[in-house]
């Protein structure tokens, strides 16, 4: 059995630091909540090759006495804590004493410091975890801690490192973080040389979120605040319509520190429910303060996760600040009027009286009965029911009568009636409308005009020529016009006798026997064994089978098993679309970086992407099956999916998860009836079962089920 023997100090915060130092964000962390410990209101952080080469952070806090630089870098060496009583009530980002120990162990660190009332500052050199002398030097006022060589001394660890892009995204997310969640304090961060962020260190949280986040972000968001059992919360949610693809935008800070906790991501979506589309989350940036003594922060290493001793409260609270922060920015419902208030603009409209009331009021005020005024300007002997009938015989449809040589147009005899109920008509009537030969195709024309009166027109084939105007009729027995009113036809010029209208088949009659290349008879359909009941709530088809089950089928669920079985056997790289206007997505500094790492890959998913700087990028081409509404949301999955360090294999199922969903029918829609025998075909044949996110495609109800139900069985 091997003995058992104390590890040496060296060996032991090598171990130390693989706990506190994951990574060059772990330190930069570190450092700038040591910083912030200090009172500084102003912190530059720098970094080269993704902090794995330099990482400086700049502080105009307290400073470090010179006499106490050594001790600062023991391990279990701190200002913040004294008694075991503090670990109770800790009101300080940094407690544990490991942090500077940690961090020296593993690389060569400087430090430079000065105290405001010190006329010199100090600086003191550390190689491995060895420190040298302290040295007076001139310095401004604050600390300045120099980071090089990240992990030289412990190959094991600088082999897991990921690329300087992406250590760079993760340094880039965390001082998004820091800035929002002290914005009294000006942060401004360079990486090789450039400044990425800069916020004004103004006090208000809107302005640490536009600077750190960006203006569209930004312009999405709806105040909220709320206080409640000793817990209050405060900050900003985005509005129900802004839903994003992931939980990338939401930020919890507890205290001033940056957390992670399913609790209150839990309280925030709860705060939505029925508000937000479902597949998006909502963003937020959300301070939530209680008791020091209320919160156990000491339960993570990286101390990102905390524990409440009041949980119920502390779900409460966000739940209710974000659910009337929201409610808040509807359309206020004004209340209803009293009765008595309500004034009616018009006394004589929907008035509610009584019968005596009525008759009194009524008695009071006689009805006038005036004689119907003269017609002004009408014609003599046509009154105004006259002219009422003629109007509605004009209006009523022309009905043509095909004849030898003559064509005449008559109207039903509704109008005849309906004028001769009116009244008697005069003996002399001028046509009300003048009708052109020409119009009907050259031959005489006889009109019928009210009262069943016909006027012929005549008119040649070959010009407008119109029968003269304002002509007296008389009626005759007929209702015509005598044969010595009809115009004479020219003596030369012969009677044109009537022909038959030609017939043309659609298919000439020498083609019609002959088979048309191409082209075969469709077959009868076939029958099916099952039948289409119908469909309920524009969602859920109804079908029943032959042997008298009835099935329930989710048509959103089939249709999106069907599109993603189809693109899963398609080996070639999706179809792709390019965009008449490329699109700007900001899925957030870190996930940006993330998927400008693996421009390749999305490459073999069909999107082409490109840097728009400012962790934005532009979207030209889309797969043919994504609608580029849904780029964003899309590149939001992926960019989780490749945070969680999934293979090339996975995403591709994941994009291919998506593309097949954004395709298919969705809920609510309304379905062509051969779309339906489609998604039924497939159902019934076994061919889809499971939605690919494994949700059933459809619900089975046997006979005996439906009449148990109805207490049959």
């Amino acid at each position: 059995m091997p003995h058992i023997q104390q590890l040496e100090s060296h060996v032991a915060d090598l171990i130390a630091a693989g706990e506190v130092v994951e990574r060059p964000a772990s330190v930069v962390k570190e450092l700038v909540e040591n910083a912030i410990d200090a009172g500084a209101t102003a912190v530059v952080v720098e970094i080269q090759r993704g902090g794995m080469g330099l990482i400086r952070v700049t502080d105009n806090g307290c400073g470090i006495a010179p006499g106490e630089l050594p001790t600062a870098f023991l391990r279990h060496a701190t200002s913040k804590l004294r008694t075991a009583a503090d670990l109770g009530k800790i009101g300080t980002l940094g407690f544990r004493g490991e942090a500077l120990a940690a961090i020296s162990a593993v690389s060569r660190t400087d430090i430079l410091t000065r105290q405001h009332q010190a006329q010199i500052g100090a600086s003191l050199h550390l190689e491995g975890g060895l420190a040298g002398e302290v040295e007076s030097v001139g310095a401004p006022e604050g600390t300045t801690m120099l980071v090089r060589d990240l992990f030289y001394n412990t190959p094991a660890r600088l082999k897991f490192m990921r690329k300087d892009s992406a250590e760079t995204a993760a340094v880039a997310g965390l001082m998004q973080h820091l800035a929002l969640s002290h914005p009294d304090i000006s942060f401004k961060f360079i990486k090789d040389g450039t400044e990425t962020l800069h916020t004004p260190g103004d006090g208000k949280l809107d302005s640490a979120i536009y600077a750190a986040l960006g203006r569209d972000f930004a312009r999405s968001l709806v105040a909220v605040e709320g206080r409640g059992d000793g817990v209050s919360v405060s900050g900003f949610v985005t509005k129900p319509l802004m839903g994003r693809g992931s939980r990338s935008m939401q930020t919890f800070f507890v205290n001033g520190r940056y957390i992670k906790s399913q609790l209150l991501t839990a309280a925030l979506e709860e705060g939505y429910r029925n508000q937000i589309m479902k597949g998006k989350f909502p963003g937020c940036v959300l301070s939530v303060t209680l008791p020091v003594t209320a919160v156990d922060v000491n339960v993570h290493p990286a101390k990102t996760q905390v524990k409440f001793a009041r949980e119920r409260e502390v779900f409460d609270a966000v739940y209710h600040t974000v659910m009337d922060g929201l409610d808040a920015q509807g359309a206020p419902v004004p209340a209803p009027k009293a009765a008595e208030q309500v004034v009616n603009p018009r006394q004589d409209f929907f008035q509610s009286m009584d019968a005596k009331t009525f008759r009194e009021k009524n008695a009071a005020s006689p009805r006038e009965t005036a004689a119907p005024a003269k017609p002004q300007g009408g014609r003599p002997g046509w009154n105004t029911e006259q002219r009422s009938a003629s109007r509605v015989a004009d209006s009523l449809p022309v009905r043509p009568v095909y004849g030898s040589g003559t064509q005449s147009i008559s109207r039903p005899k509704a109008a005849a009636g309906l004028s001769s109920a009116l009244g008697s008509a005069p003996a002399s009537v001028t046509a009300p409308r003048e009708r052109t030969g020409g119009a009907l195709g050259g031959a005489p024309a006889s009109v019928m005009a009210p009262g069943n009166r016909t006027v012929k027109t005549s008119g040649a084939a070959s010009g407008p020529d119109t029968a003269a105007q304002g002509r007296s009729i008389a009626p005759g027995a007929s209702g015509t016009l005598p044969a010595s009113a009809a115009p004479a036809r020219k003596a030369d010029t012969p009677a044109v006798p009537e022909r038959p209208r030609p017939v043309v088949p659609a298919i000439p009659a020498e083609r019609q026997a002959l088979e048309i290349p191409g082209q075969t008879a469709l077959e009868p359909q076939r029958e099916e064994p099952w039948r289409i009941a119908g469909e309920v709530l524009h969602t859920y088809i109804v079908c029943e089978s032959g042997d008298g089950v009835v099935w329930l089928i989710d048509k959103h669920a089939a249709h999106e098993r069907i599109n993603f079985d189809r693109l899963m056997a398609s080996q070639e790289p999706p179809m792709r679309q390019t965009l008449l206007v490329p699109v700007a997505v900001e899925p957030g500094r870190e996930e940006a970086a993330l998927l400008l790492e693996n421009l390749p890959q999305l490459e073999k998913l069909g999107f082409a992407c490109e840097d728009f700087g400012d962790g934005t990028i532009l979207v030209r081409e889309v797969p043919a099956d994504i609608d580029p509404a849904d780029t964003a949301a899309t590149l939001e999955e992926l960019a989780e999916d490749l945070r969680t360090g999934r293979s090339t294999d996975e995403r591709r199922e994941n994009l291919l998860h998506t593309m097949a969903c954004k395709a298919a029918i969705k809920g609510g829609w309304t379905s062509d009836p051969a779309e339906l025998r489609v998604l039924v075909d497939k159902v019934q044949s076994g061919e889809v079962r499971f939605c690919p996110h494994g949700r059933p495609v459809a619900v089975k109800l046997t006979k005996y089920e439906l009449e148990k139900m109805f207490k049959r069985a």
